[in-house]
């Protein structure tokens, strides 16, 4: 079953509670998926850093071929 673009950010905002958070379900689907996520948190860290702690945030929900969620365009930043 693929997730819901409610449960996605849900998953997010958990992780980052203080984040800016934008989700766009790409192909109408909800199996292809953009965000965007702005935490203070991703400060001095690199883009990989900053991907893996919004990967684990996700709780293995892209894990393999059963995963809920099949694809995620991924932007990360610090607040300007």
């Amino acid at each position: 079953m693929a997730i819901t673009l409610t449960e996605l950010e849900t998953l997010l905002k958990d992780a980052f509670p203080q984040a800016k958070v934008t989700i766009t379900d790409l192909a109408g689907d909800g199996n292809h998926y953009a965000a965007e996520v702005i935490d203070e948190s991703f400060r001095g860290k690199n883009r990989v850093q900053q991907q893996r702690a919004v990967y684990a945030a996700l709780k293995g929900k892209m894990d393999g071929s059963q995963g809920e969620l099949h694809a995620l365009a991924l932007t990360t930043a610090a607040p300007d």
